[in-house]
């Protein structure tokens, strides 16, 4: 029986992807280093954001991360000033968070994104609609590692079997996985199938109105 529905949040809740790559870029300039394009945001971001810090200084030149420290610092004081910029729903995702309230489903959001940028995101995008929001922190360890979405299982009161993990990349169906999860992965986010498939989705969703079908076939089992 499915009680609960984890969800991963750039590129699963929310379309993040020219806000990262503004604030990045904004950062690359600073140590006159090269912009990246958008697109490589896709692949940059997954796995928090020092390694996402670690990847753009790297494609800009910054081979020997000499300026990672200060890079890290400040991207996270940019998302804690202004999570917003640029960033929008995907399309039906309201649709279907109401939908899967309605059939009594807790909510929770599990994401590699500093914690407090998450909570402001997710406060700024739907309210009240989620039970937990739980960020990347220090005394967490992040995902791919389990710990995460456990702790928000335990808290939640379901077992992890009761729970739905839906993400976008490698990293989330990993974690979803780990943590004895319903994984489902998420077709319309950074990601593509075969990353997904490749590390272990038990489903796949084209649109997030697919997942309100996925927890109707799975809700009994």
């Amino acid at each position: 029986m499915i009680r609960a529905c984890i969800f991963d949040l750039d590129g699963t809740l929310a379309d993040t992807l020219e806000s990262m790559a503004y604030v990045a870029n904004v950062i690359l300039k600073k140590f006159s280093l090269k912009s990246l394009p958008v697109e490589n945001f896709k692949y940059y971001c997954g796995e928090g954001a020092n390694m996402l810090m670690r990847r753009c200084l790297k494609d800009a030149g910054d081979e020997e991360l000499l300026h990672f420290e200060e890079g890290q610092r400040i991207y996270r004081e940019m998302f804690a000033e202004d999570p917003m910029y640029k960033v929008t729903h995907y399309p039906g995702m309201p649709e279907t968070i109401k939908g899967l309230k309605e059939r009594g489903l807790k909510l929770a959001v599990c994401s590699n994104k500093p914690h407090p940028a998450a909570v402001k995101v997710i406060a700024q995008m739907f309210g009240g609609d989620f039970d937990i929001v739980l960020g990347q922190s220090q005394e967490i360890r992040r995902k791919p590692a389990p710990d995460a979405a456990l702790k928000i299982a335990g808290e939640l009161g379901v077992r992890p079997c009761e729970c739905m993990y839906v993400g976008d990349t490698g990293t989330d169906m990993e974690t979803g996985k780990a943590a004895g999860m319903y994984t489902i992965g998420a077709l319309w986010g950074f990601r593509d199938k075969e990353e997904l498939l490749k590390n272990g989705a038990d489903g796949l969703a084209e649109k997030p109105q697919d997942l309100l079908e996925l927890y109707e076939e799975k809700k009994n089992d």
